[in-house]
């Protein structure tokens, strides 16, 4: 089995992997390309972008600069929009619904490594997908950990820390994130 295959399973893999580290270096490449595009030209910016990602939809906007693991595990819906300094560490699949917004400085990692010194003298790494629902508003300074997965109208308020899924029609707030409240109109 490949390092790329475990990768795949959401076994443990080697991360210094040759073929991981393509990943990486195809991305580094992509996302160094679209941060150096001028602002006033949007039309060059989403051409590089839709290189870069593996599936998205009508009306996208990403704000420079943009960090990427892989770039193509990263699936977004239509009126997609990021603010500045995007990070997405996307060794597995990030789905991203329709409608969300996400502020700047947001992080969102799929991959984690081991508790333990041993495992983490080994380069082992494992990667857990994260869903996004529709309807999203992701506030500035945001971290989203591996494997969570976030409802359907949904608020996260800026500078949480969302280690756990996130139900339908909440606001979620704090380190670590917990619903606030209710966000279902009477």
């Amino acid at each position: 089995m490949t390092e790329i295959d475990k990768l795949k399973n959401r076994d443990w893999y080697y991360f210094l992997d040759d073929e991981v580290a393509a990943r990486k270096a195809f991305a580094a490449t992509k996302c160094a390309e679209f941060n150096a595009i001028s602002p006033s030209n949007p039309d060059q910016q989403m051409q590089k972008a839709k290189e870069l990602l593996g599936s998205y939809g009508e009306r996208l906007s990403l704000q420079a600069p943009i960090h990427f693991d892989y770039g193509k595990n990263i699936h977004v819906g239509n009126d997609f929009l990021s603010n500045y300094s995007l990070t997405i560490l996307d060794m597995a699949p990030v789905t991203i619904g329709n409608h969300v917004m996400i502020g700047p400085n947001v992080d969102i990692y799929t991959v984690n490594h081991p508790m333990t010194a041993a495992g983490r003298r080994q380069y082992l790494a494992k990667a857990l997908p994260v869903t996004i629902g529709n309807d999203v508003w992701i506030g500035g300074h945001v971290s989203i950990t591996p494997g969570v997965t976030i409802g359907n109208n949904v608020v996260i308020a800026a500078g949480a820390v969302v280690t756990k899924d996130v139900p339908d029609n909440t606001l979620v707030g704090g380190v670590p994130a917990k619903v606030i409240h209710s966000l279902v109109e009477k």
